[in-house]
């Protein structure tokens, strides 16, 4: 399997499936790992619009893979470059005007580097902000930086504090990189299964282990779960106290929408998933059903796998069309364009299509297929302080989404 460094990889990749040797041709991105392997079902027609398009803002940065704004803040975009630099953008013109952070001491390359960005939600008052990378080790490391007192576009890199750490032993894939503060003001970082193929480990499963998580961290306090609305769900059992969800692959980008959690995890050789926990305490203590299961479908055990208390995904598709990895979104919150107020959107890196749908019921209603927000390579998308959507290529270039 190849890894995510910002950068396309193909390789052959022998397989061994049910006796047969397979050689597939496997394309793969950057923090999400893409397995290859069997084909999937056809997937439902989804209908197109073409009344959205994509407007470039900027197109020569290096490796974006995340972008955000301080809450509130209407004038500034912060993209995160996977080698370690955070730059800030001015969000009309989409001109450079700094670099707000270079890490140093972290390993960048495959599915390795800086991955993912928070701001505090009291940032105009307190100044934080906490980054997701992995270290000269390897390890996940979720930290908290100040901005410097004397400039709002520059951070004092002198200020980091580190909030967590979780090894990630033998293999270089599959980190996640999520950051976001959920409505509980709770720290919530996206954290994968801990790389290969077929989580060998069993990480996901175990509840002792922080890979294959959804993390809910006290921002102010190393190392510590946060208690704000009510305990992690597994503090009192002897578990790591700081997962709140498991049973998850790669989670590359999840997002809360008001209390409710939306979560992208990438699949193994068949399929990808979506999957939305509804608030109050969405997500808490809930399993997704990796390695059990993939998306819907028996993985390990081949039969057998759900006893019942799996949670299964609102949206799965096959690797069919060349799809392979899907990219989390942001449910839309924006005033440009109001005829989408309420609907998620999310891609696939490999086949570069975005798609979306609203969530009502318990169901994922109205699906819809975007083609003019179609983009190669597509390894995140952003939300700005007006609440309006971006979509990050891999190539460099920065998208918002407006009315066509």
């Amino acid at each position: 399997m190849v890894g995510y460094g910002l950068s396309i990889n193909q390789n052959k990749v022998l397989r061994m499936t049910t006796g047969i040797l397979r050689t597939i041709l496997c394309v793969c991105f950057t923090g999400l790992l893409a397995a290859c392997g069997e084909e999937g079902e056809t997937p439902a027609a989804v209908p197109p619009s073409t009344t959205l398009k994509l407007q470039t803002i900027a197109s020569s940065l290096n490796s974006p893979i995340f972008l955000t704004s301080p809450r509130g803040d209407v004038n500034r975009l912060f993209v995160v470059e996977q080698g370690g630099t955070i730059k800030v953008l001015d969000r009309a013109s989409g001109t450079v005007l700094a670099t707000f952070l270079t890490l140093t001491g972290i390993t960048s390359g495959g599915e390795r580097g800086l991955l993912g960005l928070a701001f505090d939600p009291n940032y105009n008052a307190n100044g934080r902000f906490y980054t997701f990378y992995t270290d000269v080790n390897g390890a996940i490391t979720i930290s908290r930086f100040l901005v410097s007192a004397s400039d709002a576009n520059v951070a004092d890199s002198t200020t980091q504090a580190i909030l967590a750490t979780i090894p990630h032993p033998n293999f270089a894939n599959h980190n996640g990189g999520m950051l976001a503060f959920g409505p509980d003001g709770c720290l919530y970082a996206g954290v994968g299964d801990g790389g290969s193929s077929g989580d060998p480990g069993n990480n996901a499963q175990g509840l002792a282990s922080g890979l294959g998580k959804i993390l809910r961290i006290d921002p102010s306090t190393p190392r510590a779960a946060c208690t704000s609305g009510t305990v992690n769900p597994f503090v009192l059992t002897g578990g790591n106290q700081l997962v709140w969800s498991y049973g998850l692959r790669n989670p590359w980008r999840f997002s809360f929408d008001g209390a409710d959690l939306y979560i992208g995890d990438v699949g193994q050789g068949a399929r990808e998933e979506i999957n939305v926990s509804q608030g109050p305490n969405a997500g808490r203590g809930l399993n997704f059903g990796w390695r059990l299961m993939e998306g819907s479908a028996c993985f390990n055990p081949a039969t057998n796998c759900n006893n019942g208390t799996l949670t299964l995904p609102i949206i799965e598709y096959p690797h069919d069309n060349g799809a392979c990895s899907v990219t989390g979104g942001y449910v839309y919150r924006g005033q440009a364009a109001p005829a989408v107020q309420g609907t998620y959107f999310y891609a696939d890196f490999c086949a570069g299509f975005v798609r979306s749908f609203r969530f009502n019921n318990s169901s994922a209603i109205e699906r819809t297929e975007w083609p003019l927000l179609a983009a190669p390579s597509v390894t995140s998308f952003g939300q700005d302080g007006l609440g309006e959507l971006y979509i990050l290529a891999q190539g460099g270039t920065v998208s918002r989404i407006v009315p066509n």
